[in-house]
């Protein structure tokens, strides 16, 4: 299945983007976690995991830390969750009604709740020990302008941990799952969503969306060094790594 069958109409302009996240976004919010965790086949747990890990490697786990477009909060909730963690992490979303619909996992962990635009933060410069960004960078308006302001925010030397889609390139593997991904996927997504578009804007933003050399490169424009990535699960996602420089 070449991924030029993929239906780019369903992908907003830049300047409608923000508006047409947000509402698409809110209205799948009361599924939002079953499909996650469905249409994934649970490996999406497996992934934060793995994108927490790289964000305290070789690093005390303490701290103010950012979790960036965090929906209902499982990347916040995984930091939260590590064993000694003795810092605080801001789970922030434009989207009000993700956050509203995580709130229930926050019951006594370290997180607080900020209803916010990643490309206009209302935190000072140079005040996280790191941020994440699980599964939504690709959903912002600019992504420069998004790494940017992961970058204002950052102390120097802190990080940045992005956990995103990307495609697997090998054969056979490649024509499978984007068979999965452009057919079967959209029509179990609208079945449990209800919703129409959704799940179609899913695969058509994934093969849009910058290859992981390219994503560094920007990573790096943006003021990140060391920046290096690693492919999950034979390429279905990547965790990309940045230090403030």
């Amino acid at each position: 299945m070449p991924a030029s069958s993929v239906d780019r109409a369903v992908l907003p302009t830049e300047e409608e983007k923000a508006e047409v996240v947000r509402r698409m976004f809110g209205a799948i919010a009361p599924r939002y976690d079953l499909l996650n965790h469905l249409l994934s086949l649970n490996i999406d747990r497996r992934w934060r995991r793995r994108a927490v890990d790289r964000l305290l490697e070789g690093r005390e786990p303490a701290g103010l830390f950012l979790d960036a477009c965090a929906g209902t909060l499982d990347l916040s909730v995984e930091l939260a969750d590590r064993p000694g963690f003795r810092g605080k992490v801001i789970g922030s979303d434009f989207t009000f009604a993700m956050l509203e619909r995580g709130k229930h996992k926050l019951s006594g962990r370290s997180i607080v709740l900020a209803c916010a635009d990643a490309l206009r933060l209302p935190f000072p410069d140079a005040c996280f020990d790191g941020v994440t960004v699980g599964f939504g960078v690709r959903n912002l308006a600019s992504l420069a302008a998004g790494f940017r302001e992961f970058a204002r925010v950052i102390k120097p030397g802190g990080r940045l941990v992005v956990l995103e889609f990307t495609t697997p390139s090998w054969q056979p593997f490649r024509s499978l799952y984007l068979f999965y991904f452009l057919r079967v996927l959209p029509f179990i997504g609208r079945l449990i969503s209800k919703h129409s578009e959704a799940y179609s804007y899913l695969p058509a933003s994934v093969l849009e969306f910058p290859e992981p050399p390219e994503l560094a490169e920007r990573m790096r424009a943006a003021g990140f060094e060391a920046v290096r990535w690693e492919t999950l699960t034979a390429g279905i996602a990547a965790i990309h790594i940045g230090t403030r420089a």
